[in-house]
C-alpha cells in the first residue's frame, strides 16, 4: 500500500523547530531576546533623533512627527519581530548576519574617518533585523549542549526585557519632558542628554561591533556544523563568497549613484539582497532555507517600515545638528534708558 511520508521527511533540514522537542521553546526564547535587543537599539536611536530635533529650532515639524509615532505600535512591532526571528532558522539567520557584517565593514571602510555621521546612522537603522539574527545565532551557539539551556535563556530574556523596558521609558520621558527639563535644568537624565547626546552613536557603534562580532563567529560555527567533509564546506562557501562579493560591489555602486537613498531605494536594496541569497540557496541550500529567506524578507521590510521616519530624518542636510553647548544663564543686561541715565550722571 502507498503511504505518505512523515512531515520530518518533507522537511529534512528542520533544525531549529524539530517536532515534539524542547527546541521550539528555546527558539521562541531566542527570538524574544533578539527582538528585545533590537528594541533597545531602536529606543536609543529614537532618543538621539528626538534630542537632535528638539535642540534645533528648525526641526520642530520633525520633532512633532517623532513625538506622535510609536505610542501604540511598540508591542505589535516587538511581537511580530520575535515571531519572525523564531521561525527563520539558524542557517538563514547566520547568512543574513554575515551578509550585513560584510556590507557594513565595506561601507565603513569606503566612508573613511572624515565622513559625516549620517551614513553611520543609516547603518544603525538598517541593521536591526540583522542584529536580531546575530543575537539569535550567538545564543543558539553559546547554549548548544548546555545542561540548563532553557533556564539560561529565561534569565537572558528577563534581562533583555528589563533593558527594553528601561529604554522605552527613557524614550517616553524624553519625548514628553525633555524640552521642559533641559530648559529649566531640572532633570539629571535630560541634562545628561543635553550635554552628551552627541556621543550616543559612538557608544551604539561599539556595542553593535561586539554584538556582530560574536554573532558572526557563531554564524560560521553553526553553518560549518552541517558539513561532514571539507569538500562540502568548500562547495558551499565558494559560491557564497562570490555572491556576497557581488552584493557588496552592487551596494557600493548604488551608494555612489544615490548618496542619500530614499525609502523606495532602501526597499529595492532589500529585495536585491534577499533575491541574491534566494538564488544562491537554490543551488547549495535546502528547501527550508528558501522559506527562511522569504521570512527574512518579511523581517527586513518589517524593521524598515518601523524606522521610516528616522530614515527620512537622515536625508536632511546637516542632520544631526551640531553639539549643543549648555551655557550658564547670563546676567540681565541693563536697558537702554538705564544706560543713558548712567552716562548722564557721569
Amino acid at each position: 500500500m502507498f503511504s505518505l511520508p512523515s512531515p520530518t521527511c518533507w522537511l529534512p533540514g528542520l533544525s531549529s523547530l524539530e517536532w515534539g522537542s524542547g527546541l521550539l521553546l528555546n527558539s521562541l526564547l531566542q527570538g524574544l531576546i533578539g527582538a528585545c535587543g533590537v528594541s533597545v537599539l531602536n529606543n536609543l536611536l529614537k532618543v538621539y533623533f528626538f534630542v537632535g530635533c528638539a535642540n534645533d529650532p528648525e526641526r520642530q515639524l520633525e520633532k512633532e512627527r517623532l513625538r506622535a509615532r510609536w505610542t501604540s505600535l511598540d508591542t505589535v512591532h516587538l511581537t511580530g519581530l520575535a515571531l519572525i526571528l523564531t521561525v527563520v532558522g539558524n542557517r538563514v539567520a547566520s547568512l543574513v548576519a554575515l551578509e550585513f557584517s560584510l556590507r557594513a565593514v565595506s561601507t565603513l571602510l569606503s566612508l573613511g574617518k572624515g565622513s559625516r555621521s549620517t551614513e553611520r546612522l543609516q547603518l544603525y537603522l538598517l541593521c536591526q533585523y540583522s542584529l536580531g539574527c546575530g543575537l539569535t545565532c550567538g545564543l543558539s551557539f553559546l547554549q548548544e549542549g548546555a545542561p540548563h539551556g532553557t533556564l539560561n535563556l529565561l534569565l537572558g530574556l528577563g534581562l533583555a526585557a528589563l533593558l527594553s523596558t528601561v529604554t522605552q521609558r527613557l524614550r517616553r520621558h524624553v519625548c514628553s519632558l525633555y524640552e521642559l527639563h533641559s530648559s529649566q535644568h531640572y532633570c539629571g537624565v535630560c541634562m545628561g542628554l543635553l550635554a552628551n547626546a552627541h556621543g550616543l552613536p559612538r557608544l551604539l557603534g561599539r556595542i553593535l561591533a561586539v554584538a556582530f562580532g560574536v554573532g558572526d563567529l557563531a554564524a560560521v560555527a553553526l553553518i560549518n556544523q552541517d558539513f561532514l567533509t571539507a569538500s562540502e564546506a568548500v562547495r558551499f562557501w565558494t559560491p557564497l563568497t562570490i555572491c556576497y562579493t557581488l552584493l557588496v560591489i552592487y551596494m557600493q555602486e548604488e551608494q555612489r549613484q544615490h548618496p542619500h537613498p530614499g525609502f523606495q531605494n532602501q526597499v529595492q536594496t532589500v529585495l536585491v539582497r534577499m533575491g541574491g541569497l534566494f538564488v544562491l540557496l537554490l543551488t547549495v541550500g535546502r528547501w527550508l532555507d528558501l522559506l527562511g529567506v522569504l521570512i527574512s524578507l518579511l523581517g527586513e521590510l518589517w524593521c524598515l517600515v518601523g524606522v521610516r521616519t528616522l530614515l527620512d530624518l537622515c536625508q536632511i542636510q546637516d542632520f544631526p545638528s551640531q553639539r549643543p553647548l549648555a551655557s550658564a544663564p547670563s546676567q540681565p543686561r541693563p536697558s537702554a534708558p538705564a544706560q543713558t541715565q548712567g552716562r548722564a550722571r557721569s
